[in-house]
């Protein structure tokens, strides 16, 4: 029995070891694979991501009241229609981008999402605070002058965040 284990203690140690070498080996190949497909993916991805975040700061910039108004002839309409013309605007510029979420951070998205939000509720908030009687154009010129006037906005947070995000691509 003595002789038996003599000669199985050594056989199962080394059995033992080479199956902790050629596990160790077989992970750091897996690993090694793993990170050049990461790295191949990598490639493809990258160039996507910034064209991503290019057109989301596009979408930001165009969403700004001065970037709204200036396709507008604002005499053409009375201030309700005004509004729901800068209104159906933003929607659709932000609708039109809304695949452009899988490329950046849950953060960013959600602050593209609340200047999304706060654009619509100030382009709505600066029509009630005219009188009936007031024209497009004071609409407008109010809406550019408490747009300049709010300090930073949630389209500049926002378009600071998307940057601070690309700048890690780069």
């Amino acid at each position: 029995m003595i002789e038996v284990l003599k000669y199985c203690i050594p056989s199962l140690i080394v059995l033992l070891a080479t199956w902790i070498v050629m596990y160790k080996l077989f992970k750091n190949e897996q690993q090694k694979r793993e990170w050049e497909l990461k790295k191949a993916a990598q490639k493809e991805i990258s160039p996507i991501r910034l064209r991503a975040y290019e057109r989301l700061a596009l979408m930001l910039e165009r969403t700004q009241p001065e970037h709204l108004l200036m396709d507008l002839d604002v005499t053409q309409f009375t201030v309700p229609q005004l509004q729901q013309r800068l209104l159906q605007t933003i929607r659709l510029e932000f609708d039109h981008n809304m695949s452009q979420q899988i490329y950046v951070s849950e953060q960013v998205w959600e602050q593209i999402m609340t200047a999304r939000g706060q654009m619509l509720s100030f382009v709505t908030a600066m029509a009630i605070q005219l009188p009936p009687e007031s024209s497009s154009l004071d609409y407008a010129k109010m809406l550019l002058t408490a747009y300049n006037t709010n300090g930073e906005t949630a389209n500049e947070t926002a378009l600071h965040a998307l940057k601070a995000e690309a700048a890690t691509l780069i």
